[in-house]
């Protein structure tokens, strides 16, 4: 519906588990969008939102008889009734081809549940109520995680393709991929078992801060998750194999600052073996300092050394001092939790950059150097503006964080460009240690 300036309300889900909209339509009752837990459950709520502040809107401006009249004599419903849920698939494909582009993932889902409709009825309710479950498994795994379930996709088709690829394939390529081999019941329900199983590993991966902080390149994340979906490899694999991941990895695209065109094809071959060859850990990590090699510490240390960072290494910066305050707690003998770096995590990068030296009060060259950097809770980083390096200590040591107090030892005498080079030094000290293969 459109009326004025008032746009229409588009809501497309076709996996919503929750009562919400139940609940709303029997009780006019109705949770925060926030509260939700699965993107379709978001999508409702949003949507009932939208439309309880349509007639606010309304309200401010004509009566509500109007309105009335208007869905009276205007609004229309198409109702499909259909007495095969089979056909729901069909008519599903249909609508889709001729409307909105939906998720691939959902694509999958109807796909299988479409070639499952196909076999003899016995084994048809069986299969279809298995895969009901396991897609149910999906979307709660996917959650409130935008874009996972994309990635997971793309994964398990890249994984799983029967022909060698040295690249994570697109969307549509892998749907076909998947779809192709879903032909019995059997392969249809081992289909979807391993978009279950490679989802899991995504969020495996994505749940764990750190794993998750070091990149977003699409093909250093794939053999993240190849490891993650080998629970054989035991303690080797978290032990070993994640930190040789982890500093491969930060090691190419955070310091040496490479794009997505760098390693795609080393990656994406090394998450094949991992998976379809059954590596073990030894060769595993063969791969990894294989990978690591044409970028030594050395030259990543040079990359840092005296550039400007913050505008362009926001994340790798959090990813940086994060990594720095569990070394400072390790080297005091304390166990690393802090309730600040949870707000840090929470808000954007941007937010929780602090400048010792202001912005104000230096030049780019020298205020945006990896010594003149710290993170501290958005808020707090807000109401120290541009004071003067020795006004904010009392609020750093305040903190609780190990690398803010470090920083405000330093601030009883004046915070130079000296200063700044040498704390920059120790930091790369560190890091040469940290990421060095």
């Amino acid at each position: 519906m459109k009326s004025g300036t008032d746009y229409p309300i588009l809501l497309q889900t076709n996996h919503a588990f929750s009562r919400d909209f139940f609940h709303y339509i029997k009780q006019g009752k109705s949770c925060e969008p926030s509260e939700a837990k699965t993107l379709a459950d978001r999508e409702i709520l949003r949507a009932i939102r939208d439309c309880q502040n349509f007639v606010e809107k309304w309200k401010a401006r004509r009566s509500l008889i109007d309105l009335l009249a208007l869905l009276d004599n205007r609004l229309t419903f198409v109702v499909h009734e259909l007495e095969d849920e089979r056909t729901a698939y069909t008519t599903f494909e249909v609508l889709n081809s001729r409307g909105l582009e939906v998720s691939r993932v959902d694509r999958l889902k109807s796909g299988l549940m479409a070639k499952a409709f196909e076999k003899d009825s016995k084994a048809s309710a069986e299969l279809i109520a298995g895969l009901h479950k396991i897609w149910a498994e999906i979307y709660r795994c996917i959650g409130l995680r935008q874009g996972m379930d994309t990635e997971a996709l793309r994964f398990a088709a890249t994984l799983r393709a029967k022909d060698s690829t040295s690249r994570p394939l697109g969307e549509k390529e892998a749907l076909e991929t998947l779809l192709a081999e879903a032909t019995e019941p059997t392969t249809i329900r081992a289909c979807a078992n391993w978009m279950l199983d490679v989802t899991k590993a995504c969020d495996r991966v994505k749940s764990d801060r750190r794993l998750d902080a070091v990149t977003r390149i699409g093909q250093a994340r794939l053999l993240a998750v190849a490891l993650a979906l080998r629970n054989d490899l035991g303690e080797e694999r978290d032990r070993r194999l994640f930190p040789l991941w982890e500093r491969t990895t930060f090691r190419i695209y955070g310091m040496y600052g490479k794009d997505a065109r760098t390693g795609v094809g080393d990656f994406v071959r090394s998450a094949r073996r991992t998976w379809k060859d059954g590596l073990d850990a030894n060769a595993i990590a063969q791969e990894l300092l294989s990978i690591g090699e044409e970028f030594p510490i050395e030259g990543a240390i040079a990359a840092l050394r005296g550039r400007k960072l913050s505008e362009e290494w926001r994340e790798e910066l959090r990813y940086f001092f994060y990594r720095y305050e569990e070394y400072l707690a390790e080297q005091r003998g304390q166990t690393f939790a802090n309730e600040q770096w949870q707000r840090i995590w929470e808000a954007s990068a941007a937010q929780s950059i602090e400048h010792i030296l202001p912005q104000s009060k230096g030049s780019e060259d020298l205020v945006q150097r990896l010594g003149n950097l710290l993170l501290l809770p958005p808020e707090l980083n807000a109401r120290l503006g541009n004071r003067d390096p020795r006004e904010k200590a009392a609020a750093y040591r305040d903190t609780g964080l190990l690398i803010a107090q470090e920083v405000a030892a330093e601030l009883d005498r004046p915070w130079t460009a000296k200063s700044i080079a040498n704390r920059e030094e120790r930091l790369l000290a560190w890091a040469a240690r940290e990421w060095g293969a």
